[in-house]
Protein backbone atom coordinates (compact mmCIF):
# COMPACT_ATOMS: atom_id res chain seq x y z
CA UNK A 1 0.00 0.00 0.00
CA UNK A 2 2.74 2.69 1.06
CA UNK A 3 4.64 1.56 -2.60
CA UNK A 4 1.00 2.26 -4.07
CA UNK A 5 0.66 5.85 -2.35
CA UNK A 6 4.43 6.30 -3.20
CA UNK A 7 3.78 5.93 -7.11
CA UNK A 8 0.27 7.77 -6.91
CA UNK A 9 2.31 10.76 -5.23
CA UNK A 10 5.30 10.56 -7.89
CA UNK A 11 3.05 10.59 -11.19
CA UNK A 12 0.55 12.96 -9.52
CA UNK A 13 3.75 15.49 -9.29
CA UNK A 14 5.31 14.50 -12.91
CA UNK A 15 2.06 15.18 -14.44
CA UNK A 16 1.51 18.29 -12.33
CA UNK A 17 4.80 18.85 -13.12
CA UNK A 18 3.95 18.40 -17.36
CA UNK A 19 0.90 20.51 -16.70
CA UNK A 20 2.76 23.39 -15.33
CA UNK A 21 5.66 23.02 -18.15
CA UNK A 22 3.20 23.16 -20.78
CA UNK A 23 2.10 26.47 -19.79
CA UNK A 24 5.25 28.35 -20.75
CA UNK A 25 6.26 27.87 -24.24
CA UNK A 26 5.75 29.36 -28.46
CA UNK A 27 2.09 30.11 -30.05
CA UNK A 28 1.98 30.80 -33.35
CA UNK A 29 -0.52 33.47 -35.23
CA UNK A 30 -0.30 36.00 -37.98
CA UNK A 31 -1.43 36.25 -41.53
CA UNK A 32 -1.65 35.64 -44.86
CA UNK A 33 -2.27 38.73 -47.32
CA UNK A 34 -2.51 39.56 -51.26
CA UNK A 35 -2.29 43.08 -51.89
CA UNK A 36 -3.58 43.79 -55.43
CA UNK A 37 -3.13 47.71 -56.50
CA UNK A 38 -3.36 50.34 -59.57
CA UNK A 39 -1.85 53.71 -59.53
CA UNK A 40 -2.35 56.51 -61.59
CA UNK A 41 1.06 57.86 -61.29
CA UNK A 42 4.74 56.87 -60.91
CA UNK A 43 5.25 57.36 -57.32
CA UNK A 44 8.07 57.32 -54.96
CA UNK A 45 7.90 53.56 -53.41
CA UNK A 46 9.59 50.39 -51.73
CA UNK A 47 9.56 46.80 -52.80
CA UNK A 48 8.01 47.21 -56.45
CA UNK A 49 4.90 49.78 -55.41
CA UNK A 50 4.00 47.92 -51.88
CA UNK A 51 5.22 50.69 -49.83
CA UNK A 52 3.69 53.71 -51.52
CA UNK A 53 5.28 57.41 -49.42
CA UNK A 54 3.97 60.16 -52.26
CA UNK A 55 4.14 60.75 -56.12
CA UNK A 56 7.03 61.75 -58.29
CA UNK A 57 8.02 65.42 -59.15
CA UNK A 58 7.71 65.96 -62.54
CA UNK A 59 10.72 64.23 -64.74
CA UNK A 60 10.54 65.90 -68.65
CA UNK A 61 11.75 64.36 -71.57
CA UNK A 62 13.54 65.99 -74.98
CA UNK A 63 9.88 66.70 -76.08
CA UNK A 64 8.55 67.85 -73.01
CA UNK A 65 6.49 65.09 -71.79
CA UNK A 66 6.24 64.25 -68.18
CA UNK A 67 7.27 60.31 -68.14
CA UNK A 68 6.60 60.06 -64.29
CA UNK A 69 2.62 60.83 -66.14
CA UNK A 70 2.60 56.77 -66.20
CA UNK A 71 0.11 54.47 -64.37
CA UNK A 72 1.19 50.92 -63.40
CA UNK A 73 -0.48 47.86 -61.98
CA UNK A 74 0.67 45.01 -59.45
CA UNK A 75 -0.02 42.32 -57.20
CA UNK A 76 2.34 40.83 -53.86
CA UNK A 77 2.34 38.53 -51.29
CA UNK A 78 5.11 39.97 -49.54
CA UNK A 79 3.44 41.06 -46.22
CA UNK A 80 2.50 38.06 -44.95
CA UNK A 81 3.58 37.44 -41.70
CA UNK A 82 4.19 35.00 -38.89
CA UNK A 83 4.32 35.82 -34.99
CA UNK A 84 5.56 34.21 -32.09
CA UNK A 85 4.62 34.98 -28.41
CA UNK A 86 6.30 33.50 -25.77
CA UNK A 87 5.60 32.78 -22.08
CA UNK A 88 7.99 31.57 -19.41
CA UNK A 89 8.29 31.20 -15.57
CA UNK A 90 8.34 34.19 -13.12
CA UNK A 91 12.20 34.85 -12.93
CA UNK A 92 13.48 37.76 -10.27
CA UNK A 93 9.93 38.36 -9.35
CA UNK A 94 8.71 39.17 -12.93
CA UNK A 95 6.09 37.76 -14.89
CA UNK A 96 8.48 36.76 -18.52
CA UNK A 97 7.75 37.03 -22.01
CA UNK A 98 8.95 37.53 -25.33
CA UNK A 99 7.79 37.94 -28.76
CA UNK A 100 9.59 37.03 -32.33
CA UNK A 101 7.71 38.45 -35.33
CA UNK A 102 8.88 38.40 -39.41
CA UNK A 103 7.27 38.78 -43.09
CA UNK A 104 8.52 38.27 -46.38
CA UNK A 105 9.11 42.05 -46.87
CA UNK A 106 12.92 41.66 -47.43
CA UNK A 107 15.79 44.07 -46.07
CA UNK A 108 15.74 45.56 -49.70
CA UNK A 109 14.62 45.33 -53.09
CA UNK A 110 17.44 43.32 -54.19
CA UNK A 111 15.76 41.20 -51.47
CA UNK A 112 12.03 41.13 -51.93
CA UNK A 113 10.33 37.62 -50.91
CA UNK A 114 12.82 37.41 -48.28
CA UNK A 115 12.17 36.89 -44.22
CA UNK A 116 13.39 39.88 -42.70
CA UNK A 117 12.87 40.61 -38.42
CA UNK A 118 10.16 42.90 -37.08
CA UNK A 119 10.09 42.70 -33.39
CA UNK A 120 12.31 40.61 -31.06
CA UNK A 121 12.28 41.35 -27.52
CA UNK A 122 12.05 40.15 -23.67
CA UNK A 123 9.25 41.92 -22.00
CA UNK A 124 9.64 41.52 -17.69
CA UNK A 125 6.32 42.53 -15.96
CA UNK A 126 5.83 43.78 -12.03
CA UNK A 127 3.04 44.75 -10.65
CA UNK A 128 3.03 48.27 -11.71
CA UNK A 129 6.44 48.38 -13.93
CA UNK A 130 7.75 46.78 -16.78
CA UNK A 131 10.94 46.71 -18.50
CA UNK A 132 11.34 45.47 -22.62
CA UNK A 133 14.92 44.89 -23.84
CA UNK A 134 14.89 44.02 -27.77
CA UNK A 135 13.81 45.43 -30.94
CA UNK A 136 9.84 46.73 -31.49
CA UNK A 137 7.73 50.05 -32.70
CA UNK A 138 9.60 53.20 -31.84
CA UNK A 139 7.86 55.16 -29.22
CA UNK A 140 6.71 58.12 -31.74
CA UNK A 141 4.89 55.43 -33.14
CA UNK A 142 1.84 54.67 -31.13
CA UNK A 143 1.34 51.08 -31.17
CA UNK A 144 -1.90 51.38 -29.37
CA UNK A 145 -3.31 53.73 -32.31
CA UNK A 146 -1.93 53.67 -35.41
CA UNK A 147 -3.41 54.19 -38.56
CA UNK A 148 -5.82 51.20 -39.32
CA UNK A 149 -5.39 51.99 -43.25
CA UNK A 150 -5.07 48.97 -45.94
CA UNK A 151 -2.22 50.29 -47.40
CA UNK A 152 1.16 48.82 -45.61
CA UNK A 153 2.75 52.35 -45.88
CA UNK A 154 0.54 52.75 -42.36
CA UNK A 155 0.19 56.11 -42.72
CA UNK A 156 3.35 57.22 -43.58
CA UNK A 157 4.59 59.98 -44.58
CA UNK A 158 2.41 61.69 -42.10
CA UNK A 159 3.00 58.87 -39.27
CA UNK A 160 5.92 58.38 -37.79
CA UNK A 161 7.13 54.40 -38.77
CA UNK A 162 9.78 53.00 -37.51
CA UNK A 163 11.25 49.82 -35.05
CA UNK A 164 14.21 50.11 -33.29
CA UNK A 165 16.27 47.82 -30.89
CA UNK A 166 15.75 49.39 -27.82
CA UNK A 167 15.33 49.85 -23.82
CA UNK A 168 12.06 50.77 -23.04
CA UNK A 169 11.46 51.13 -19.17
CA UNK A 170 6.91 51.50 -18.47
CA UNK A 171 5.56 52.61 -15.19
CA UNK A 172 1.77 52.81 -14.37
CA UNK A 173 -0.04 55.01 -12.06
CA UNK A 174 -3.49 54.37 -11.99
CA UNK A 175 -4.68 55.57 -15.45
CA UNK A 176 -0.99 57.00 -16.58
CA UNK A 177 1.80 55.39 -18.01
CA UNK A 178 5.39 56.71 -17.78
CA UNK A 179 7.22 55.65 -20.71
CA UNK A 180 11.49 56.05 -21.31
CA UNK A 181 13.22 54.40 -24.10
CA UNK A 182 17.13 54.58 -25.47
CA UNK A 183 17.05 53.40 -28.64
CA UNK A 184 19.72 52.36 -31.34
CA UNK A 185 18.43 51.89 -35.39
CA UNK A 186 18.91 49.51 -37.57
CA UNK A 187 16.60 48.43 -40.27
CA UNK A 188 14.91 52.78 -40.07
CA UNK A 189 18.49 54.76 -39.80
CA UNK A 190 19.38 58.45 -40.72
CA UNK A 191 21.14 60.03 -43.59
CA UNK A 192 24.32 61.18 -44.09
CA UNK A 193 27.40 61.27 -46.53
CA UNK A 194 27.40 57.49 -46.75
CA UNK A 195 23.68 57.56 -47.18
CA UNK A 196 21.27 56.18 -45.05
CA UNK A 197 22.57 53.58 -42.29
CA UNK A 198 22.97 53.63 -38.34
CA UNK A 199 26.89 54.66 -38.15
CA UNK A 200 25.87 58.27 -37.51
CA UNK A 201 24.16 57.56 -33.84
CA UNK A 202 26.28 55.25 -33.71
CA UNK A 203 29.16 57.44 -33.64
CA UNK A 204 27.26 60.31 -31.64
CA UNK A 205 28.04 57.81 -28.56
CA UNK A 206 24.69 58.74 -27.77
CA UNK A 207 21.24 56.66 -27.94
CA UNK A 208 18.06 58.04 -28.76
CA UNK A 209 16.51 58.83 -26.18
CA UNK A 210 12.50 59.35 -25.46
CA UNK A 211 10.17 60.45 -22.68
CA UNK A 212 5.74 59.68 -22.61
CA UNK A 213 3.35 60.05 -20.83
CA UNK A 214 0.22 57.96 -21.52
CA UNK A 215 -3.37 58.26 -20.28
CA UNK A 216 -6.06 55.17 -20.44
CA UNK A 217 -9.43 55.79 -19.60
CA UNK A 218 -12.57 53.46 -20.63
CA UNK A 219 -13.39 54.92 -23.80
CA UNK A 220 -10.20 57.73 -24.24
CA UNK A 221 -6.71 56.84 -24.96
CA UNK A 222 -4.45 59.76 -25.08
CA UNK A 223 -0.40 61.22 -24.12
CA UNK A 224 2.33 63.39 -25.39
CA UNK A 225 6.43 62.39 -25.85
CA UNK A 226 9.89 64.18 -26.73
CA UNK A 227 12.29 62.36 -28.52
CA UNK A 228 16.06 63.93 -28.69
CA UNK A 229 18.67 62.36 -30.81
CA UNK A 230 22.40 63.53 -31.64
CA UNK A 231 24.11 62.32 -34.73
CA UNK A 232 27.59 62.28 -36.26
CA UNK A 233 27.59 62.30 -39.74
CA UNK A 234 31.28 62.15 -40.43
CA UNK A 235 34.46 61.24 -38.70
CA UNK A 236 37.12 62.66 -41.30
CA UNK A 237 36.28 65.33 -43.87
CA UNK A 238 36.74 64.91 -47.68
CA UNK A 239 40.39 66.81 -47.16
CA UNK A 240 41.51 63.82 -45.03
CA UNK A 241 41.22 65.96 -41.59
CA UNK A 242 39.38 64.20 -38.36
CA UNK A 243 35.61 65.85 -37.01
CA UNK A 244 33.62 64.99 -34.81
CA UNK A 245 30.80 68.02 -35.41
CA UNK A 246 27.66 66.39 -34.63
CA UNK A 247 23.82 67.44 -34.88
CA UNK A 248 21.39 67.52 -32.21
CA UNK A 249 17.54 67.47 -32.67
CA UNK A 250 14.30 67.67 -30.61
CA UNK A 251 10.36 66.28 -31.81
CA UNK A 252 7.46 66.45 -30.25
CA UNK A 253 4.52 64.32 -30.18
CA UNK A 254 0.54 64.61 -29.07
CA UNK A 255 -2.39 62.10 -29.51
CA UNK A 256 -5.62 60.90 -28.82
CA UNK A 257 -8.12 57.84 -29.60
CA UNK A 258 -11.69 58.70 -28.38
CA UNK A 259 -14.39 55.98 -28.84
CA UNK A 260 -17.88 57.29 -28.69
CA UNK A 261 -19.70 54.26 -30.13
CA UNK A 262 -20.11 53.28 -32.77
CA UNK A 263 -17.43 55.48 -34.05
CA UNK A 264 -13.83 55.57 -33.18
CA UNK A 265 -11.56 58.79 -33.30
CA UNK A 266 -7.31 58.76 -33.88
CA UNK A 267 -5.39 61.99 -33.96
CA UNK A 268 -1.77 62.63 -33.99
CA UNK A 269 0.23 65.92 -34.24
CA UNK A 270 4.19 65.97 -35.11
CA UNK A 271 6.47 68.54 -34.67
CA UNK A 272 10.23 67.83 -35.02
CA UNK A 273 14.10 67.95 -36.78
CA UNK A 274 15.66 65.49 -38.76
CA UNK A 275 12.77 62.83 -38.80
CA UNK A 276 14.11 60.75 -42.32
CA UNK A 277 14.61 57.78 -39.65
CA UNK A 278 11.17 57.61 -39.06
CA UNK A 279 10.18 57.81 -42.92
CA UNK A 280 8.95 61.42 -42.43
CA UNK A 281 10.04 65.01 -44.28
CA UNK A 282 13.13 66.63 -43.31
CA UNK A 283 17.03 66.01 -41.76
CA UNK A 284 19.76 68.21 -41.75
CA UNK A 285 22.07 70.29 -44.22
CA UNK A 286 25.50 71.61 -43.94
CA UNK A 287 25.15 75.52 -42.48
CA UNK A 288 28.86 76.36 -42.54
CA UNK A 289 31.82 75.04 -44.19
CA UNK A 290 35.76 75.39 -43.53
CA UNK A 291 37.03 75.61 -47.18
CA UNK A 292 40.61 74.81 -45.40
CA UNK A 293 39.83 71.63 -43.64
CA UNK A 294 36.70 70.57 -44.92
CA UNK A 295 35.16 70.57 -41.19
CA UNK A 296 31.45 71.13 -41.55
CA UNK A 297 28.48 72.50 -39.31
CA UNK A 298 24.85 70.92 -39.65
CA UNK A 299 21.37 72.42 -39.39
CA UNK A 300 18.07 70.94 -38.62
CA UNK A 301 15.49 70.46 -41.26
CA UNK A 302 11.81 71.10 -39.68
CA UNK A 303 8.61 69.32 -40.59
CA UNK A 304 5.18 69.52 -38.98
CA UNK A 305 2.79 66.83 -39.75
CA UNK A 306 -0.78 65.71 -38.65
CA UNK A 307 -3.76 62.96 -39.21
CA UNK A 308 -6.20 61.90 -38.39
CA UNK A 309 -9.26 58.92 -38.91
CA UNK A 310 -12.70 57.98 -38.29
CA UNK A 311 -13.94 54.77 -38.42
CA UNK A 312 -16.70 53.08 -37.49
CA UNK A 313 -18.54 49.34 -37.53
CA UNK A 314 -16.60 46.12 -37.02
CA UNK A 315 -17.86 43.08 -39.32
CA UNK A 316 -18.18 45.59 -42.11
CA UNK A 317 -15.72 48.64 -41.23
CA UNK A 318 -16.47 52.37 -42.59
CA UNK A 319 -13.13 54.67 -42.49
CA UNK A 320 -11.46 57.47 -43.50
CA UNK A 321 -8.09 58.66 -42.57
CA UNK A 322 -6.09 61.85 -43.73
CA UNK A 323 -3.14 62.97 -43.74
CA UNK A 324 -1.20 66.84 -44.02
CA UNK A 325 2.45 66.96 -43.66
CA UNK A 326 4.97 70.05 -44.17
CA UNK A 327 9.03 71.10 -44.44
CA UNK A 328 9.18 74.05 -42.15
CA UNK A 329 12.52 74.85 -43.21
CA UNK A 330 16.25 74.86 -41.27
CA UNK A 331 17.14 76.65 -38.48
CA UNK A 332 19.90 78.59 -40.32
CA UNK A 333 20.96 79.09 -43.93
CA UNK A 334 22.44 76.36 -45.72
CA UNK A 335 25.70 76.60 -47.98
CA UNK A 336 26.11 72.54 -48.62
CA UNK A 337 24.54 69.34 -48.79
CA UNK A 338 21.23 68.16 -48.08
CA UNK A 339 21.01 65.01 -45.54
CA UNK A 340 17.17 64.86 -45.36
CA UNK A 341 14.07 63.07 -47.11
CA UNK A 342 12.21 65.15 -49.38
CA UNK A 343 14.68 67.67 -49.71
CA UNK A 344 12.23 69.50 -52.60
CA UNK A 345 8.87 68.88 -51.30
CA UNK A 346 6.82 71.62 -49.48
CA UNK A 347 4.02 69.75 -48.64
CA UNK A 348 2.27 66.29 -48.88
CA UNK A 349 -1.48 65.54 -48.62
CA UNK A 350 -3.45 62.58 -48.35
CA UNK A 351 -7.29 61.56 -48.12
CA UNK A 352 -7.78 57.54 -48.30
CA UNK A 353 -11.36 56.04 -47.22
CA UNK A 354 -11.73 52.29 -47.36
CA UNK A 355 -14.16 49.48 -46.50
CA UNK A 356 -13.60 46.15 -45.23
CA UNK A 357 -15.39 43.13 -44.85
CA UNK A 358 -14.31 40.84 -42.22
CA UNK A 359 -15.89 36.49 -42.25
CA UNK A 360 -14.29 34.83 -38.94
CA UNK A 361 -10.34 34.88 -39.90
CA UNK A 362 -11.29 36.46 -43.51
CA UNK A 363 -11.29 39.84 -44.26
CA UNK A 364 -11.81 41.83 -47.91
CA UNK A 365 -10.33 45.31 -48.20
CA UNK A 366 -10.61 47.45 -50.28
CA UNK A 367 -9.06 51.11 -50.18
CA UNK A 368 -8.64 54.36 -52.37
CA UNK A 369 -5.61 56.20 -51.69
CA UNK A 370 -5.13 59.70 -53.07
CA UNK A 371 -2.18 61.41 -52.49
CA UNK A 372 -0.90 65.37 -53.56
CA UNK A 373 3.20 66.08 -53.28
CA UNK A 374 3.88 70.01 -53.50
CA UNK A 375 7.36 69.99 -55.26
CA UNK A 376 10.02 73.05 -55.89
CA UNK A 377 12.95 74.75 -55.47
CA UNK A 378 15.22 74.94 -51.79
CA UNK A 379 16.15 78.38 -51.54
CA UNK A 380 19.40 77.88 -49.16
CA UNK A 381 19.70 81.60 -48.42
CA UNK A 382 16.05 81.26 -46.93
CA UNK A 383 16.51 78.56 -44.74
CA UNK A 384 16.11 76.29 -47.20
CA UNK A 385 12.37 76.79 -47.76
CA UNK A 386 10.86 75.12 -50.56
CA UNK A 387 9.54 77.82 -53.81
CA UNK A 388 7.92 78.08 -56.80
CA UNK A 389 5.49 74.91 -55.27
CA UNK A 390 3.88 72.69 -58.36
CA UNK A 391 1.78 69.73 -57.36
CA UNK A 392 1.41 66.44 -58.30
CA UNK A 393 -0.65 63.62 -57.48
CA UNK A 394 -1.35 60.08 -57.23
CA UNK A 395 -4.89 57.68 -56.61
CA UNK A 396 -4.01 54.26 -55.74
CA UNK A 397 -6.70 51.79 -55.96
CA UNK A 398 -5.76 48.97 -53.35
CA UNK A 399 -7.67 45.69 -53.41
CA UNK A 400 -6.47 42.80 -50.10
CA UNK A 401 -7.16 39.47 -49.39
CA UNK A 402 -6.48 38.47 -45.64
CA UNK A 403 -7.00 35.12 -43.57
CA UNK A 404 -5.53 35.52 -40.02
CA UNK A 405 -4.15 32.27 -37.77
Amino acid sequence: MKKLLLLLCTFSSLLFSQTEKQSFGISFSGFVKTDIFYDTRQSVIIREGHFLLYPQNESLDINGNDVNDKSSLNMLSIQTRLNGKITGPDAIGAKTSGVIEGEFFGHSDADINGFRLRHAFVKLDWEKTSLLVGQTWHPMFIAEMFPGVVSFNTGVPFQPFSRNPQIRFTHSLDKLKLIAVAASQRDFSSNGPNGFTSIYLRNSVVPNIHAQVQYSGDDFFGGAGIDYKKITPRLVTTNNIKTDNSVSSLAFTGFVKIYVEPVTFKFQGVYGGNLADQIMLGGYAVKSLDTLTGIEDYTVINCLSVWGEVSVGKNIEYAVFAGYTKTLGADDNIVGAYYARGTNIENVFRVSPRVQFNFNSLRFSTELEYTSAGYGTANNLDKGKIENVKEFTNLRILGAVYLFF
